[in-house]
């Protein structure tokens, strides 16, 4: 296979990067050159933000697969997919749940109501999910059957440059009492991300199209098997102090934000927790356990001294320690 990656050098990117590499595919990437590729990769250069000039690089060139992780103005989907439709056989596009309107109930399969707004002309700033929708629009109008709309949710692993699940890593591995958010055996749904290039790369193979809910099934794990994993992994000696939702949120604690991954019992939770995947896992999709996750993103952390890659145009997230302090002794 001969797949090409719009991007290729950031957590998902590098992620479908690497398991292409690993098939022994000739993996070619086009961005702008910020990071190091992974070895074995070509790399064409060019500027996404260019608009149609700064995709001369791709004006030239055949692949079986592409593979598209773009976030901002959906007018570059639209863009990088007329200019390669008729040169590459399959063009995915990694998508979010959050196109999905809101409020999301539990269970949502991938025909359920979308957010409104959405264009894939859209050149400028625009909120996230509509942004994401826009792209799926240009993917769609530009390959047709041959688009598929890979919908995560929240993506855990090895180079994430959100810092959730680093910031819970550093803050276990600082020891000593921690606020955790109850209750323990919460359901999480989540997919690292070298399962999801696993099964985009296989999709593409397949030459699966439309849209997939891309995560693993609602409590895969729970809120309280990640943070275990955090204390047996980092070798700490944090204590776990599982505190009820409606305190933490009557201390004006934002959940998701200052406490990553941890949604409490409501609208949110359904959205991000329990959607259905159904149709992802019946094509395939495999997931690692928690633990694996949680010690490969614990070594690759260590491995770039502790402080994980964060991206621009996220804020950082975590709870502060005077907040937490007050609230572990009761404050």
């Amino acid at each position: 296979m001969k797949i090409l990656i719009l991007g290729g050098t950031e957590f998902v990117g590098r992620s479908v990067t690497e398991a292409a590499l690993g098939r022994g595919w000739d993996v070619t990437l086009f961005n702008r050159g910020r990071l190091r590729p992974a070895p074995g990769a070509a790399t064409l250069r060019g500027d996404r933000t260019a608009g149609k000039a700064g995709l001369a690089a791709l004006e030239s060139g055949e692949w079986d697969a592409v593979v598209d992780t773009w976030t901002g103005a959906p007018s570059a989907v639209r863009d990088a997919a007329r200019l390669l439709a008729d040169r590459a056989g399959h063009y995915t596009y990694v998508s979010t749940r959050s196109v999905y309107a809101y409020p999301t109930p539990a269970g949502l399969p991938e025909d359920g109501p979308l957010v409104s707004g959405a264009s894939p002309d859209e050149a400028g700033e625009v909120p996230y999910p509509q942004a994401k929708l826009g792209g799926e629009l240009a993917a769609l109008d530009a390959f047709g059957d041959r688009a598929l709309l890979a919908r995560p949710g929240l993506i855990l692993g090895p180079y994430e440059n959100i810092g959730r699940l680093p910031w819970w890593l550093n803050r276990i591995a600082r020891g000593g009492p921690v606020l955790a958010p109850g209750p323990r055996d919460s359901p999480l749904q989540y997919i690292d991300a070298r399962d999801l290039a696993t099964w985009v790369l296989d999709a593409a193979e397949q030459g699966l199209n439309g849209p997939y809910n891309t995560v693993s099934e609602s409590g895969h794990a729970t809120m309280g098997e990640l943070l275990d994993a955090c204390v047996r992994v980092t070798g700490s000696d944090a204590e776990l102090r599982w505190t009820d939702p409606a305190t933490i949120l009557a201390a004006g604690v934002e959940p998701w934000t200052e406490l990553p991954i941890w949604l409490p019992e409501g609208e949110l939770h359904d959205a991000l927790h329990r959607g259905d995947v159904g149709k992802a896992h019946a094509a395939g999709m495999r997931c690692r356990p928690v633990t694996e996750t949680v010690t490969d993103t614990w070594t690759w952390l260590k491995s770039v001294g502790g402080v994980a890659p964060q991206r621009p145009d996220r804020p950082p997230v975590g709870l502060a320690p005077e907040v937490e302090a007050r609230l572990l002794a009761g404050g």
